[in-house]
């Protein structure tokens, strides 16, 4: 899942992750949400619909996928790591492993930098315990019978930093297997990211 200043080309132009994918037999979706933050907008389109439903659907008319949540898995950067991490609490029996390089995790404070699109997508509406805040999932799905193994890497000089290290005993306490790792020094930048996918694929597969 891309970014908030990308758009589904991004993955492909950044990084070798076709070639990762290759010697696993993997099916690659990368989506297009815009500024969306993966929510269903208020004054906009229904961006969380269509991540979460209609391109899964349409992706097993298509073509011959595996449903099998541990042949699934959701991965992405900034914007997208939050996507992934939405996806991932929200429908953890579709996953074996998700994953959120540099993640806009806490979305309270993600606002804070994006306000005006906040407006569009929320109606100023407050995002503290709703669908669209990662620590009320938590909390609200923390009984869920099927996890998916979490892996959530971020560099320490990254902007995003603190919500990752806000994020990862949140994590932990609702009982989530989640392999954090933090890259010194590294920064909100793409050879980071290409390291961490190929990385995440490995681990989908261990």
């Amino acid at each position: 899942l891309h970014g908030y200043s990308d758009d589904q080309t991004i993955w492909q132009r950044r990084t070798s992750v076709e070639r990762y994918a290759a010697s696993h037999n993997l099916a690659i979706v990368m989506p297009g949400v815009n500024h969306s933050f993966y929510c269903n907008e208020e004054y906009g389109e229904r961006y969380w619909d269509y991540v979460s439903q209609e391109l899964p659907m349409m992706m097993h008319r298509f073509f011959r996928l595996s449903d099998k949540p541990e042949d699934t898995f959701v991965a992405g950067l900034s914007m997208g790591g939050y996507g992934a991490m939405k996806l991932a609490l929200n429908q953890p029996e579709r996953f074996g492993a998700a994953a959120s390089f540099s993640g806009a995790v806490d979305i309270a404070s993600t606002r804070q930098r994006h306000n005006h699109n906040w407006k569009r997508i929320t109606g100023g509406k407050s995002i503290k315990g709703t669908e669209n805040d990662l620590f009320h999932m938590l909390k609200v799905n923390g009984e869920a019978t099927h996890k998916p193994r979490l892996y959530v890497s971020c560099g320490t000089a990254d902007f995003l930093y603190g919500q990752h290290k806000k994020f990862i005993p949140a994590l932990k306490k609702a009982g989530w297997d989640v392999t954090a790792y933090e890259e010194p020094d590294a920064t909100h930048e793409w050879g980071f990211w290409d390291q961490e996918i190929r990385k995440f694929i490995e681990f989908c597969f261990e």
